[in-house]
């Protein structure tokens, strides 16, 4: 899966869960700031990734994600590992 495909994935993601507007979706938008996700809410988008995924971010992983491009790097990232 490519950087770009997991992008347009989460889009979909984060609006079909919080509602949130695609268009407020980019690579740049922080999570908790700019579209308004809570810690609960991140535990939810945790645990919907490792669902679509079947791989689980580490807690130290994603306590360091605060952008759209965060987490899609963070999961390219597994994907890749995981692909070895």
């Amino acid at each position: 899966m490519s950087k770009e495909q997991i992008y347009l994935w989460l889009v979909d993601v984060l609006h079909d869960m919080f509602e949130i507007d695609k268009d407020k979706v980019t690579p740049q938008a922080n999570l908790y700031t700019d579209l308004d996700i809570d810690s609960i809410d991140a535990v939810d988008l945790v645990v919907k990734l490792k669902q679509l995924t079947g791989k689980r971010l580490q807690p130290d992983v994603f306590k360091a994600v605060r952008t759209v491009q965060d987490v899609v790097d963070a999961l390219s990232a597994l994907l890749a590992e995981e692909a070895k």
